[in-house]
């Protein structure tokens, strides 16, 4: 039943991603603005946002809070973008609030007035979703961008929070760091405190300067030393002392030292809302939370898991990790050479034809020479033919060249017993694909899961 819908959904996407808070706002007054009266914590950034929007939902959660959490893209089903209490929209919920939504959208179009575009109509079926099941919070995770992106429409946050500022869709957002984080620095709002983990002086600066217009207070991080006190591909430990509170001895399941940047932005802004009365923590529940937190397709190892935490590296791992931008290769790059040095990698890749391509391409190289060429399900894909023509010109020749994720995934079972690790990294298209694949060929399909299950980006 909801896949009708979610195909109704997808045909708002001729009408492209168009900035701007018009049509929404008049969409979201047709069905009652269910926006209104909730409390809502707004993630911005280019890398670490899905993963800082987990940390608080898992948090938050084991405190005892009904977190509503919206993230944009998806990696498998489209059900993913839309989540309370721990679980997913169910199938029914989205075709009631979709028809909903859609039906509303239609009746702009037939008054003459321009159509909702296709993240419009998801983010009004969220908020009319939100209103019915009344979450304690919801956390947002902005799509591109930040001023003209449709969870923009909200008001009044308890905290707005930027990760990281970096290159990505430059031909929309902006050709310089500055360019880029005044656009995300749009989510700010009078007097809704500013958490920041920005490191770069110019985005940071930009975001400070916006703070201050809006009469908000800054908390920059980014200078807040995390120490690492162990870690493995599975887990690692942090500690920090963050606001004159001590946070130590934090067992994460996310890997990567950039995780650890992202497990302090969420721990910033769970300190300042605490602080501020917004919120009440227990330090041993919150604890608990924060290592049930897993952002699927980021470094997500979903094979060797438990050989590795019973009797060590177990051959061969797989790990997923959607590193679709230059920032997010570069961490990938750091971790794989930091975890598994002197390990045998097969990489499994593709990519976007309107990324970095040659940037990513080279960090990917630094991990291993070993690769795997396959291409992403979506029409901006970077063909196979193409990424191997690159490759040769570093003088690299692809264990196997192939045209779709199941045929990648295929070929690298034929030769993965010779390896360490499996990595398949690149496009969330690419990434949502496999992990699909994997899943499905252990446990079949899981109830209510759609067919559906492409990223709208």
């Amino acid at each position: 039943m909801a896949k009708n819908i979610i195909e109704r959904i997808h045909e708002f996407d001729r009408f492209g991603s168009i900035l701007g808070m018009e049509r929404l706002e008049e969409l979201l007054r047709r069905l009652g603005d269910p926006q209104k009266g909730m409390r809502y914590i707004h993630v911005a950034g280019t890398n670490g946002k899905g993963s800082v929007c987990k940390f608080l939902e898992s948090g938050l959660a084991a405190c005892g809070y009904k977190v509503g959490l919206y993230i944009s893209p998806y990696i498998e089903v489209f059900n993913e973008r839309i989540q309370f209490d721990g679980r997913y929209i169910s199938d029914e919920e989205l075709d009631r609030y979709g028809w909903q939504a859609v039906r509303a959208a239609e009746e702009m179009v037939e008054d003459g007035l321009v159509s909702p575009t296709e993240f419009e109509v998801v983010m009004a079926i969220t908020f009319l979703f939100y209103r019915d099941v009344k979450p304690d919070i919801v956390i947002l995770e902005c799509g591109m961008g930040g001023e003209g992106d449709a969870t923009n429409i909200i008001r009044d946050p308890l905290a707005c929070v930027f990760t990281t500022v970096s290159y990505d869709h430059m031909q929309v957002l902006g050709d310089t760091l500055e360019k880029i984080a005044a656009t995300k620095a749009g989510i700010i709002k009078d007097g809704a405190p500013v958490i920041s983990n920005v490191k770069d002086r110019g985005p940071a600066a930009v975001i400070a300067r916006t703070a201050y217009q809006k009469g908000s207070r800054l908390y920059d991080v980014s200078k807040v030393r995390t120490s690492v006190d162990w870690e493995s591909p599975v887990s690692q430990q942090v500690s920090m002392q963050l606001m004159e509170t001590d946070y130590s001895e934090i067992e994460i399941s996310m890997s990567g030292r950039h995780q650890a940047e992202n497990l302090k932005t969420a721990l910033a802004c769970i300190e300042v809302l605490r602080k501020k009365r917004q919120i009440r923590v227990e330090r041993s529940r919150l604890y608990e939370g924060l290592k049930k937190a897993i952002q699927p397709g980021r470094f997500e190892v979903v094979s060797g898991r438990e050989e590795w935490e019973s009797q060590g590296l177990f051959a061969p791992m797989v790990i997923l990790d959607g590193a679709h931008n230059e920032a997010g290769a570069q961490a990938l790059q750091e971790t794989m050479n930091r975890l598994f040095e002197g390990r045998k990698i097969l990489l499994v890749t593709g990519i976007l034809a309107d990324k970095e391509v040659d940037v990513i391409l080279d960090r990917f190289i630094g991990i291993s020479d070993q690769i795997i060429v396959t291409e992403p399900e979506s029409p901006r894909k970077l063909s196979a033919d193409q990424m191997a023509e690159k490759l040769d010109r570093r003088g690299i020749r692809p264990v196997a060249v192939t045209e779709t994720a199941e045929a990648g995934l295929e070929a690298a079972k034929a030769v993965w017993k010779g390896y360490d690790v499996v990595l398949f990294a690149g496009s969330l298209y690419l990434i949502g694909a496999v992990r699909r694949l994997i899943r499905n060929g252990r446990a079949g399909k899981e109830a209510g899961a759609q067919e559906e299950s492409t990223p709208v980006l």
